[in-house]
């Protein structure tokens, strides 16, 4: 495993809810990282309590998550050390009531 590699599995299984984004929570760089802070705070979770990694300040780290998670786009969730997807897939499990369930189980 390289580096990049072993820094990305510490942060994804260290972190209860974390988010690979564009921007940070407070100042996202995208709509669909913005849409993902916004997806997670509608299911309950206090902002405070997302572990953001902001790709756009580290280039190895913005490539290795997409060969991570084998997903060629960001932003990406995960929970409890599970990949989740990306915001059109945490749209979804939103609408339905999963991601709620997934966050609180």
């Amino acid at each position: 495993m390289s580096d990049t590699q072993q820094r990305i599995d510490e942060l994804v299984k260290g972190n209860e809810v974390l988010l690979f984004m564009k921007g940070s929570a407070s100042f996202p760089m995208c709509g669909f990282s913005g849409r993902a802070i916004q997806i997670l705070k509608a299911c309950g979770v206090d902002p405070k309590a997302i572990k953001t990694v902001n790709v756009l300040d580290d280039a190895e780290i913005r490539q290795g998550i997409k060969e991570y998670s084998n997903w060629p786009t960001i932003p990406q969730l995960y929970i409890k050390g599970e990949f989740i997807g990306g915001s059109d897939i945490m749209m979804e499990m939103y609408e339905s009531g999963e991601l709620t369930q997934v966050i609180n189980g």
